[in-house]
């Protein structure tokens, strides 16, 4: 029977005092979670299966509280996303969700709080991907690691490799601003391979890193080297990953 095999992790990092970073998998949620071992469920190819992580805006109160939002909601509809335009629905539906908990125009303890989000679902031929702000998606194939999400954030100056600006996110300011969610549809076989994290993941680690690991380890194994390089790296930020994988067997 054809499977979907998921392997993920959500760790603080070294220099964060929290873990303000929230993963959905299926009906599955980790929020402020502390892990160090990845891991792996597995699902029945068939029922659309959402598989998204989410990072709360650092420098905003109640970063975790919006992630942790986001995905819970995502996680409560994730049968229901069969289409571009549902994913878009959704995204749109948490940016509310998220500004209302902060207070909307009240601006409580929690105004201004925001978060990224970026997943894919997986669906028995097809694979929507989508996002909002910087946290990835990347395809892994035998031709390398092919970024396919849109990155949120303003151009990178010379010499410059990461920025921690955001265009846009689900929340993120005293006001109600609507978004326009990155979505796409792609093709899906026996074999493919997804890699979603966070810029707790990207940032330290250059793309031909990710790669290499992706190529050498498959699983639960490329998530825990992923962690342990972005750890050795210094762990500036937190880290959450997961690995998508499709198999016919």
């Amino acid at each position: 029977m054809p499977y979907v095999a998921v392997s993920a992790l959500s760790h603080p990092g070294l220099l964060r005092e929290r873990n303000e970073d929230s993963l959905v998998i299926g009906p599955w949620t980790l929020c402020a979670t502390v892990t160090e071992n990845p891991q792996t469920l597995v699902f029945p190819l068939g029922t659309p299966l959402v598989v998204a992580v989410a990072d709360g805006l650092g420098g905003h109160p109640g970063g975790d509280v919006a992630s942790a939002l986001a995905v819970r909601r995502i996680a409560s509809i994730g049968p229901a996303l069969s289409s571009e335009d549902t994913v878009r629905a959704a995204l749109n539906a948490c940016n509310r969700a998220v500004y209302e908990a902060a207070g909307g125009d009240d601006e409580g303890d929690f105004a201004a709080m925001g978060t990224t989000v970026a997943g894919v679902v997986v669906q028995p031929d097809s694979l929507l991907v989508f996002n909002v702000g910087d946290s990835r998606v990347f395809a892994a194939s035998r031709e390398g690691l092919r970024q396919v999400s849109v990155d949120d954030s303003p151009p990178l100056e010379p010499g410059q490799r990461t920025t921690s600006l955001v265009t846009q996110c689900l929340g993120g300011s005293r006001g109600y601003r609507p978004i326009q969610p990155h979505v796409t549809a792609a093709s899906l076989s026996p074999g493919d391979r997804y890699l979603i994290c966070t810029d707790g993941v990207t940032d330290p680690l250059p793309t031909d890193v990710l790669d290499d690991v992706m190529r050498e380890h498959d699983d639960g194994r490329a998530v825990f080297e992923l962690w342990r390089a972005a750890i050795e790296a210094g762990g500036p930020d937190n880290i959450t990953l997961a690995v998508v994988r499709v198999s016919d067997e």
